[in-house]
C-alpha cells in the first residue's frame, strides 16, 4: 500500500515517446475482466524507448509487465506505480534461418505457432493453447502439452528494472516447473525459440488436436484466468480440486469451473476479492481432505481495496 503514497504524476514521470495513461483501467485488458487499474500504464514505442524510461524511473516505483492478462488477477485496489504493456511494436515474429524464430515479447501464441507452422518448423505447437505472450511465457516457463517454453528457447533479449539492456541465455534463467530466476521490474522484450524441420500440413494437424482436445476440456468462452493451480508432484491438481468436493463450488460471483477443476470463472459481477477468496478456499479444502497444498500458478497482483 505504501507505494500509494508516492508523488507519482506526469510532472515528476520521465519523458516517452509512446503513450503513458494515469488510473487506466486494467479489466478490460485481463480475462478475468475484474480488477482496479494501474497508477500508470505504459505502452513504449520500442525497446529503447522502454530502456530510457526505466533508467531515469525512481528505483522506488514499483514496474510489473502485462501481457495478454490470461493468468492474472488483479486485486480491486489496482496495482501501484507501473504497469508495462508491450503493444504492436513488439508483436512482431520473424524467421530468422530454417529452423529459429526472433519473436517480441508482446507477441501471442497463435502467432507464433501459425508463424512457424508457414515456415515449416515443428516443435512450437504447443504455443498454440497458451493464452499469453512471448514475455509471460519465456518469464513463466509456460508450457502445455508435454512442452515447455525452456524446450523451444535459445535466449531473449530484456530491460531490467534499471534500464540495462541485456541478453539472457536459457541457462541463466534457471528454469524449473513455470518459474524463472527473472527479477522483478524486468520486462521481456524478444526471444529467440528454435524448433526442428517439419512439414507444415502434419504441424497444422497438431495444432488442431491440440486446440480441439483444449475446447473440450477447457471453459474457453468463460472470464477465466487459465490453469489456477500448479499441478504437485505425482498429481494432478484438478483431480485434487474436484476430490475435495469443490466441483461447481461459488463464493460472491466466482465459481469454479465444472467443467474443469483447476480453471476459476467470473459468473458475470465477480470481483478479484470474489476469486482470491474463492482460489484460497479451494487450497484450504484440498489440503483439509489430501494433505496436500496447492500451489497458485495464476499470479495475483497490486492491491486490496
Amino acid at each position: 500500500m505504501g507505494y500509494r503514497r508516492l508523488t507519482l504524476t506526469a510532472a515528476t514521470l520521465p519523458p516517452v515517446r509512446g503513450t503513458l495513461k494515469a488510473d487506466a483501467p486494467l479489466a478490460p485488458l485481463v480475462w478475468f475482466k475484474a480488477g482496479g487499474p494501474a497508477q500508470w500504464l505504459f505502452e513504449p514505442k520500442d525497446a529503447p524507448d522502454l530502456s530510457d524510461f526505466l533508467a531515469r524511473l525512481d528505483p522506488a516505483i514499483p514496474v510489473m509487465a502485462l501481457g495478454l492478462g490470461s493468468n492474472l488477477i488483479v486485486r480491486d485496489g489496482g496495482v501501484p506505480g507501473v504497469v508495462v504493456r508491450l503493444g504492436k511494436p513488439f508483436a512482431k515474429v520473424d524467421r530468422i534461418d530454417a529452423t529459429a524464430l526472433r519473436c517480441g515479447g508482446g507477441a501471442s501464441g497463435i502467432l507464433v505457432s501459425s508463424t512457424a507452422r508457414d515456415a515449416g518448423i515443428a516443435g512450437l505447437e504447443f504455443l498454440r493453447s497458451i493464452p499469453g505472450t512471448v514475455g509471460g511465457f519465456v518469464r513463466m516457463n509456460g508450457g502445455a502439452y508435454g512442452r515447455e517454453t525452456c524446450d523451444i528457447l535459445v535466449e531473449c533479449d530484456v530491460v531490467l528494472r534499471s534500464g540495462e539492456q541485456v541478453t539472457l541465455s536459457r541457462d541463466e534463467l534457471d528454469y524449473t516447473y513455470r518459474h524463472s530466476s527473472l527479477a522483478d521490474g524486468a520486462v521481456v522484450v524478444s526471444a529467440l525459440f528454435r524448433g526442428m524441420p517439419g512439414d507444415p500440413v502434419a504441424i497444422q494437424a497438431e495444432m488442431d488436436r491440440i486446440a480441439t482436445a483444449r475446447e473440450e476440456s477447457q471453459p474457453l468462452r468463460s472470464k477465466t484466468g487459465g490453469s489456477t493451480f500448479k499441478n504437485p508432484a505425482g498429481h494432478k491438481a484438478w483431480a485434487l480440486v474436484d476430490e475435495a468436493g469443490c466441483r461447481g463450488l461459488q463464493l460472491g460471483g466466482a465459481q469454479v469451473s465444472e467443467k474443469h477443476t483447476n480453471f476459476l470463472l467470473n459468473t458475470g459481477d465477480a470481483t478479484s476479492d470474489d476469486i482470491e477468496a474463492l482460489g484460497e478456499e479451494v487450497r484450504r479444502r484440498v489440503k483439509e481432505k489430501s494433505g496436500v497444498e496447492l500451489e497458485w500458478e495464476i499470479q495475483r497482483v497490486g492491491v486490496p481495496r
